[in-house]
């Protein structure tokens, strides 16, 4: 079950989404932390989620951790998954109303980052953590490319 969860290829390019993805999460989870009333909680309950202090700290929980894990190339199928999910929440939540209030054009321009994200994180489970990463030592018979 391990090899399959780290297995890998010899891709040296899946670093570049690597980190950008594990970048992007990483600094987005420490700043619901730092800016808890604009970013975590306040946000949070802002747009109508429930238990706001709880989620808010629980997303900048796992957007840290699953950024760090993307980040080194440890675990990253496993570790892209709650970011996907987290995506599509933000997508949902977010979106979906600019959309009706203010047109299609408005929301893909307003989305393009969560659709970067979200498309990082699917890349990463389909592909894995590619050459340079841990997953790679742990699994150094990897598909080769």
């Amino acid at each position: 079950m391990l090899q399959k969860l780290v297995h890998t290829d010899n891709s040296k390019t899946t670093i570049l989404i690597r980190l950008i993805v594990g970048a992007v999460f990483f600094s987005e989870g420490i700043q619901k932390f730092l800016f808890p009333d604009t970013l975590g909680a306040g946000r949070f309950a802002k747009i109508g989620l429930p238990s706001p202090d709880f989620l808010g700290s629980f997303v900048g929980f796992f957007e840290i951790l699953c950024g760090v894990l993307i980040l080194i190339g440890l675990f990253t199928r496993l570790a892209s998954i709650p970011l996907i999910i987290i995506m599509l929440v933000a997508m949902a939540t977010t979106k979906v109303e600019v959309l009706k209030n203010d047109g299609f054009w408005e929301m893909l321009h307003g989305s393009r980052t969560d659709w970067a994200m979200f498309l990082g994180g699917v890349f990463l489970l389909i592909e894995g953590a590619g050459k340079w990463s841990l997953d790679k030592k742990i699994s150094p018979n990897g598909r080769k490319n």
